[in-house]
């Protein structure tokens, strides 16, 4: 199998569907943006951290393929002829959105409370948790304007904003575990 088709070599490509868009289309932002998301994910499965933390990120990494097919997926298109849904996968369910809100509250009790914003940074590991965050909340702002255009299924936006918040807790512990230093962030007075 050829990696290339040359069918977007006039800056189109095709939708879950075969419909035909603009590589600037805001639904291939939104799942493009997820692929991203999911690149920088792995980044930090590739570090030395807690196997529980590589194991539960192998989950999220599979979870954002299904959101992006999802994203992927052209709404005129989702149902067949035979009325059967085209993308015959298992979708984001409410246990999914709860794993991560189990291990932001098991991670939660190893912290400190917080009581200022931190600045990213402090470890290179740590720094990726931020930057993985940072690209999740941009998916999130994509897919949400997306929704507005197109609604799709809601745990999908819903599970992008839990894992934003996972990857900050994420960054949080991974700096407690690493003996980082947590900066926060004093704002200066005039």
């Amino acid at each position: 199998m050829k990696i290339y088709t040359k069918t977007g070599d006039k800056g189109t490509t095709a939708l879950f569907g075969g419909t035909r868009v603009p590589k600037h289309h805001i639904r291939i932002d939104s799942y493009g943006t997820v692929d991203e998301l999911n690149s920088y994910i792995g980044l930090i499965r590739d570090q030395n951290i807690n196997t529980l933390y590589k194991d539960i990120l192998i989950v999220i990494q599979n979870k954002l393929f299904t959101v992006g097919a999802i994203l992927a997926t052209d709404p005129e298109k989702a149902i067949l002829k035979n009325g059967k849904e085209r993308l015959n996968i298992n979708k984001i369910s409410d246990e999914d959105i709860a794993i991560l809100e189990r291990e932001m509250d098991g991670m939660n009790e190893a912290l400190p409370p917080m009581t200022h914003f931190v600045l990213p940074g402090g470890h290179q590991t740590v720094s990726f948790c931020h930057i993985a965050r940072t690209v999740c909340r941009r998916a999130e702002r994509l897919a949400s304007a997306l929704n507005d255009l197109e609604p799709f299924e809601a745990n999908a936006l819903t599970y992008l904003n839990r894992l934003s918040d996972y990857l900050f807790v994420l960054a949080r512990k991974l700096s407690h575990d690493l003996q980082a230093d947590e900066v926060k962030w004093i704002p200066e007075k005039k």
